[in-house]
């Protein structure tokens, strides 16, 4: 008897799994296959010093939203569909960003054939996601084609520094002797002792990094020795 009640029972279990099976399958692999999203995204207009003049270059940032977490994200394409542009960034080619708590990926080196300017109007990115799944999202690049702001200059010499910009933003950029980033701070005076920017040791060179956020445009000027 005690036999029939095992035999009775482990067929009524695999009758059970056979039964259910099926729907915890697809509500496991329903989370996997959830779309990527693509929450903000936006292309801002680099300028850099040139031999005949500042050189266009152009910044491009998603803010990226995926269930199955930001690895899961396997290509980022930009396409200007009017002029029949495109550009391709994939999982090894694009940067993470992060800041506030929130990771943005793109890229800082989009550029046109002949340093050309890039197209404005509507630009359309999708975010594919390794299991093939897709989302897209258009967005408005409207920089001007020409900058209010003249190209700024930060200049040192005898211990002593000096920032011409226009810019309402700017900040200077430290780097050690490999031309590693090490420090950013926020600019408070044009003019002064190089001193009193409190660079660490370390820091061997500094570029001038000006912005405004409102136009999408900044500009960043050449690295200068402070040792």
């Amino acid at each position: 008897m005690k036999n029939n009640y095992n035999i009775l029972m482990n067929k009524l279990v695999k009758a059970l799994l056979i039964l259910f099976l099926p729907f915890f399958s697809m509500n496991f692999f329903s989370c996997s296959r959830a779309e990527p999203q693509i929450l903000y995204g936006f292309i801002e207009l680099v300028y850099y010093p040139g031999r005949a003049g500042p050189i266009e270059r152009y910044s491009f940032f998603i803010l990226p939203e995926d269930d199955d977490g930001l690895d899961n994200l396997e290509e980022l394409i930009l396409y200007h569909d009017r002029e029949g542009l495109r550009w391709l960034f994939t999982y090894n080619d694009w940067i993470r960003h992060e800041e506030d708590g929130k990771t943005w990926i793109g890229t800082r080196s989009i550029a046109m054939r002949n340093n050309a300017p890039l197209p404005r109007g509507v630009y359309r990115a999708v975010l594919v996601n390794k299991g093939g799944e897709n989302s897209e999202r258009s967005f408005t690049f409207d920089a001007p084609e020409i900058s209010p702001h003249e190209f700024p200059i930060l200049s040192v010499e005898y211990g002593q520094f000096h920032i011409e910009t226009s810019y309402p933003i700017n900040h200077l950029i430290g780097y050690d002797q490999h031309g590693n980033l090490i420090q950013v701070e926020t600019v408070t005076e044009l003019a002064g002792d190089i001193r009193n920017l409190r660079f660490h040791m370390a820091v061997r060179t500094i570029a001038l990094w000006a912005e405004d956020p409102i136009l999408h445009i900044s500009a960043l000027t050449d690295a200068v020795s402070i040792r």
